[in-house]
């Protein structure tokens, strides 16, 4: 049996123990990021190959998104049931090879179902390495690891679009696909040698399907409903009705059926606890912030500045030093100190003001203020993202850990998926409203470039996206003035969630951050009710009553049999 990985000891091998573990962690989730973050500044020649719209642009995002939030749950339970690192493994092959399949798509519709079957896999990643570090390393010791997290996120975040833009723009985007592979393979060796955790007591498994299905139908029905609606049909309609309906109907099944269940996918008790539903909200806010805008800043530098793949990842590298910084900073700020509601409610300040600045941006906006903007999104997310689910590993009880952290990651996911899908959605109406506004200029342009004019209009008719970089100069600064207008009312979007992540962030109890593991509160829990971590432990005692006295006295043995007990 694999001894836990303790951080309450601070000995420099307990401490390189924990990092060796903690390498095939940081490596799997540098997979994760990489193989998503690679494609980003590509989308739009990719979609542009494909003959995609920007619905297909959408959906190639959201499709990710959407089953990483509906596996995210299921990925948690399973780790309260079965071994955590087998499960992590399993979740690092599903990701790469369904990304490998992805370079291989001939069309948006395959490139979607493969993007899908990858979130199936990032959601793994995202819950389990979550779990897996409460395990081996303390709330009140884990902020100074988390900057290794911010680290990994900054490298793949900033080197992916890079690393993706000169394979484009050299190769083939076909190739930014198959990048990821050979980082999987080492990560799968590295968590094999070197990730060793506790032995789980075996218990019985009962697995939620239902809820499992009413889950995923609930959260499907209402995503593709929010990407489509005022495009493929109106707000107001049959379609509408019946989306919207069957998301509620399967929604209130879900719930009755998690309540009956003997081993729910979701434990409703959890919203019992108010730094789990505070932080609940609150991340939801904030993963609209990280996806949403992270994922059109691309498209805005492409669409609305003229830049290559290559330029639009360099581009947003001021976001990405926001959130490396923020991150590393904040995280050893909180394991110095031990509080960390000063540092979430000025995260989540900087969102706002991030959200808020970026939505004001114009295809002329002067690229400083512009990389100041992006700084401040970066830092509000590096600041609130890890450390809302640290408080509520902090006081989630160490059976619910992994539906726990998973509860978090979820509803980030979930955010973070309706934010693109609504930002989506509104880019695409605001874009078509613009271009018909424009329509008399656009003409006009048109008829001056003559044969060329009449093959831009064919291709512009045909609802593809068009290459703004390459369009005649009279046409393009129509084009970067239109999506530069659309991105950021979409950008709008994100301001008052970000309110609202501030304000539940506020309302957080100020809970101390506990020294011990899950794995330690376990074996607390186990050995003494007394020493449980959590302050529910001492209420849960029952009264003892008067306790009788012996006459006789004590016999010697029996004083020092306790003295060798004590």
């Amino acid at each position: 049996m694999s001894q836990p990985l303790s951080e309450s000891t601070t000995t420099p091998r307990d401490r390189r123990r924990v990092l060796q573990a903690l390498i095939g962690l940081l490596l799997g989730m540098f997979v994760s990021m990489l193989a998503s973050t690679v494609v980003s500044t590509s989308l739009p020649v990719i979609i542009h190959d494909l003959g995609g719209d920007q619905a297909a642009y959408t959906w190639v995002v959201t499709a990710t998104l959407l089953t990483t939030a509906i596996s995210t749950p299921i990925w948690g339970k399973l780790a309260d049931l079965f071994d955590r690192k087998m499960l992590i493994q399993i979740a690092i092959a599903i990701f790469v090879l369904s990304t490998a399949a992805a370079g291989f798509s001939q069309d948006t519709t395959m490139l979607i179902a493969c993007r899908a079957v990858q979130g199936i896999g990032a959601g793994g990643l995202a819950a389990l390495s979550q779990v897996i570090m409460a395990d081996i390393i303390s709330p009140r010791e884990r902020g100074r690891y988390m900057g290794l997290f911010g680290a990994v996120m900054a490298v793949a975040t900033v080197g992916g679009p890079l690393l993706g833009g000169v394979v484009t723009d050299t190769l083939n985007w076909r190739w930014n696909f198959f990048i990821a592979l050979p980082f999987a393979v080492a990560a799968l060796i590295i968590q094999q040698r070197t990730l060793h955790l506790p032995t789980r007591p075996k218990k019985r498994v009962r697995i939620d399907y239902v809820g499992i299905v009413l889950l995923s139908t609930a959260v499907s029905l209402l995503l593709i409903w929010v990407t489509n609606a005022g495009t493929s049909y109106d707000w107001w309609s049959t379609e509408t009705i019946l989306m919207v309906g069957g998301a509620v109907v399967a929604g209130v099944l879900f719930v009755v059926v998690e309540l009956r269940s003997a081993e729910p996918l979701v434990p409703l008790t959890l919203f019992r606890n108010r730094t789990f539903t505070l932080a609940v909200i609150a991340s939801i806010a904030t993963g609209i912030a990280m996806f949403g805008t992270s994922v059109f800043l691309s498209q805005y530098m492409q669409m609305a500045r003229g830049a290559t793949p290559t330029e639009a990842g360099v581009m947003t590298i001021p976001m990405i030093a926001g959130l490396l910084l923020a991150s590393v900073v904040v995280g050893a700020l909180i394991t110095r100190h031990g509080h960390w509601k000063p540092y979430l409610i000025a995260g989540a300040v900087l969102l706002i003001a991030g959200s808020y600045t970026l939505s004001t941006i114009h295809y002329d906006t002067n690229f400083a203020l512009v990389s100041l903007y992006m700084f401040l999104l970066g830092a509000g997310v590096g600041t609130t993202m890890q450390n809302l689910v640290l408080i509520v590993q902090n006081t989630a009880r160490p059976t619910e850990m992994g539906v726990a952290s998973s509860g978090v990651t979820f509803f980030r996911s979930l955010g973070g998926t309706v934010g693109v899908s609504v930002m989506g959605a509104t880019l695409a109406s605001s874009a078509s409203t613009l271009v018909a506004e424009r329509q008399n200029d656009i003409a006009a342009a048109l008829t001056a470039l003559g044969a060329e004019g009449a093959q831009i209009a064919a291709q512009l008719q045909a609802g593809a996206i068009p290459q703004v970089a390459t369009l005649p100069e009279s046409l393009r600064v129509i084009f970067e003035d239109v999506y530069a207008t659309a991105i950021a009312h979409a950008f709008l979007i994100a301001v008052p969630v970000a309110v609202v992540s501030l304000i539940a962030i506020a309302f957080l109890p100020n809970v101390p951050l506990t020294r011990m593991t899950t794995s330690e509160r376990i074996e607390a829990t186990e050995a003494d009710l007394a020493t449980v971590s959590v302050s529910e432990g001492m209420d849960a005692l029952a009264a003892t009553g008067t306790i009788t006295t012996p006459s006789e006295p004590t016999k010697p043995r029996d004083a020092d049999a306790g003295r060798e007990h004590r």
